[in-house]
């Protein structure tokens, strides 16, 4: 059964560099298990945090627009057709690792048969690996709009500010029906001291449930395309356990 953890958020929270630790955490945990990254994300910062441009989208085979590295096979129905072409845009980053990116989404209103078959492709293809990540837009609602999926888990990253805790109330309101009663929390993100006092005072305000906290790593103003961080890591590792997702036998 395919595990399905969700990152959510208000673009700057931190939402890639977050994703990256989680792979990183899972690879090192459960190396023999296949993982897709899923780019929900319209600027594409998780391609790029790999170094690549990814042009070749979902968004792509919706429209028309995509260029395949090889000939059409003949005699294909439409759905078959939708399959193989995504099989054709998934990009691998490594053994067990794989990334594709869907760009433009389009809307659950729209009657045209290609909607559904996309839902279709993508539920085959996500069905095919253990774990599936998925760096979303905003809410769960965007990425509801592509597919739809049940998800085991999904985190808003939010800042330490008033703002950003009133964003990602708004953000688990809008996330809660498409979260289908599994776990959604709250992650605090770039936290830059130990006293945690107004965090928790924030938190309460807006009957957050926190999942976590992440300290502000200084070396991500550095390293502002890889988005890379160890302390990203070890913090996250610190809260794993409470999250729904794969977990080491003790």
């Amino acid at each position: 059964m395919t595990i399905k953890l969700a990152i959510t958020g208000k673009s700057g929270s931190g939402k890639t560099t977050v994703t990256k630790a989680f792979l990183n955490i899972i690879k090192e945990m459960f190396p023999e298990k296949s993982i897709l990254l899923f780019d929900n994300d319209l600027t594409g910062e998780l391609g790029h945090s790999f170094g690549l441009d990814i042009r070749n989208t979902i968004y792509g085979i919706r429209s028309g627009k995509h260029e395949y590295k090889t000939g059409i096979p003949e005699d294909m129905s439409k759905q078959e057709f939708i399959e193989w072409a995504m099989e054709d845009i998934v990009v691998s980053l490594e053994d067990n690792v794989d990334i594709i990116v869907s760009w433009f989404v389009g809307s659950k209103d729209c009657r045209c048969p290609i909607t559904g078959q996309i839902n279709d492709a993508i539920l085959k293809l996500i069905e095919r690996y253990d774990i599936v990540i998925f760096d979303c837009e905003f809410d769960l609602k965007y990425l509801n709009q592509l597919v739809d999926t049940d998800i085991d888990t999904t985190i808003i990253v939010a800042n330490p500010s008033e703002a950003s805790a009133h964003l990602a109330k708004r953000i688990e309101e809008f996330s809660s029906k498409y979260a289908a009663g599994n776990q959604l929390g709250v992650v605090i993100n770039k936290v830059e001291n130990n006293d945690l006092t107004d965090v928790y005072t924030l938190l309460k305000k807006y009957d957050l449930d926190v999942l976590g906290v992440i300290p502000f790593d200084n070396k991500l103003i550095e390293n502002t395309v890889k988005k890379d961080s160890e302390i990203v890591k070890e913090a996250i590792k610190q809260f794993y356990f409470r999250l729904n997702l794969p977990q080491m036998k003790v």
